[in-house]
């Protein structure tokens, strides 16, 4: 029998993001591009936690109508194979979180959509992994294996929610889960006494795909062109994560440099699009972005200081370090652990002059330090760290090659 055969490894993953639309180096995707190896995996796409709004710039950055007809694409794809090992389905839900018995109504909709997929996937016993939050009821009901908390953000802090509800849901999904994984080391220590069982597992990287990502020598045409030295970021723009007066504060004090942005935006980027220094080039799919990065000569991390960052560990610190990139970044908890290949600046003009040092300083032999800094971080290891700790150190079938 192959591990494909073994429908006992099967996961369920409510995600927290859609597979569509969102950036797919998100851990909940990156971990079912593994775990469907071990068997038939279905990612749920991200069920609609924010109240509706007609408000443009609230998390996510689309207007109400732009999320409800890209929401609806999504529904309407129905079932399809991701091209990544797993299936992707949106079942239809409603922002209803915060009305008790339309809550209800909408848990058990959702519910019955999820268990018709799993019988046309003909799959039993899945293990059940939660992302988001507003799967908690549908998620515990349907436990059966095993459940499996991700409890990567404080998603309390996001814009636009219920704040208690949601609350309410972490909660319970950490009393009720058989394993609550961290990536964050404080909120771990803050939260495992609330958990049956919980790990910091710390996030991973595509190493190989960044790492190499210099041997391929295409570069792509919309920063092909652009004057050199780069500095650079891909990733969500919003407001609740980037400090934007501090980009622009160091925009102006390195006018010779080029910054290129790589990513959606939620918010106003006007005052930025008209400095003649700054690139806006947009959202980029995931495979692309290595070779936009590879083209950076800084990598910067411009945090807001507030519970959101001081909560997250983001994924783009290891994919820049694997790039070998110099990193300049405002200081967050999870940081710490890489001062040693990473410049930290509090300031606009702290944040300018750790620019132009790492300019300065970067060295064949400091490149090599930041990619083995993260080289054992892969995301097969990762994968591999939750497998033992959910069934037992080989106590699960790994993929027949």
């Amino acid at each position: 029998m192959t591990a494909k055969d073994n429908k006992a490894m099967s996961f369920i993953c409510f995600g927290g993001g859609d597979w569509w639309y969102h950036n797919r180096g998100h851990i909940d995707m990156q971990l079912m591009r593994r775990f469907a190896r071990m068997g038939t995996t279905l990612y749920v796409n991200s069920i609609v936690m924010q109240k509706p709004s007609l408000k443009r710039n609230i998390g996510g950055g689309k207007s109400f109508t732009h999320k409800l007809i890209r929401k609806t694409k999504s529904i309407l794809r129905g079932l399809r194979e991701s091209g990544a090992g797993f299936w992707v389905y949106s079942p239809i839900s409603l922002p209803a979180h915060h009305i008790t018995w339309l809550k209800l109504v909408n848990d058990t909709v959702v519910q019955h959509q999820v268990l018709t997929v799993m019988r046309k996937l003909k799959m039993r016993n899945p293990a059940i992994w939660v992302a988001s939050p507003a799967a908690c009821n549908v998620a515990i009901k349907m436990k059966n294996r095993k459940l499996i908390y991700q409890r990567t953000d404080q998603l309390e802090e996001y814009p636009n929610i219920d704040v208690e509800v949601i609350r309410r849901y972490d909660l319970a999904l950490k009393a009720n889960a058989d394993l609550t994984i961290f990536v964050n080391e404080r909120l771990y220590e803050q939260e495992h006494s609330q958990c049956k069982k919980a790990i910091y597992l710390d996030h991973g990287v595509d190493f190989d795909v960044f790492a190499t990502a210099e041997n391929n020598k295409e570069i792509p045409s919309d920063i092909r062109d652009i004057d050199r030295p780069i500095v650079g970021f891909f990733g969500g723009i919003d407001d609740h994560t980037s400090d934007i007066d501090l980009v622009k504060k160091v925009i102006d004090l390195l006018p010779e440099m080029s910054f290129v942005f790589i990513g959606n935006s939620s918010i106003d980027c006007g005052e930025l699009l008209s400095k003649k220094n700054v690139r806006m080039l947009g959202q980029k799919p995931y495979e692309q972005i290595p070779h936009y990065g590879k083209c950076f000569n800084v990598a910067i991390m411009p945090w807001r200081q507030n519970r959101w960052i001081e909560a997250c560990n983001p994924i783009k610190l290891k994919e820049y370090l694997a790039l070998g990139k110099p990193v300049v970044s405002t200081p967050f908890t999870e940081l710490q652990k890489y001062r040693d290949v990473v410049y930290q600046a509090d300031t606009p003009e702290e944040f300018a002059k750790c620019i132009e040092k790492a300019l300065a300083e970067n060295s064949p032999e400091r490149i090599a330090a930041r990619r083995k800094k993260v080289e054992t971080s892969t995301w097969d290891n990762k994968a591999e760290l939750v497998l033992d700790e959910l069934f037992g150190k080989g106590g699960y079938q790994r993929e027949v090659s």
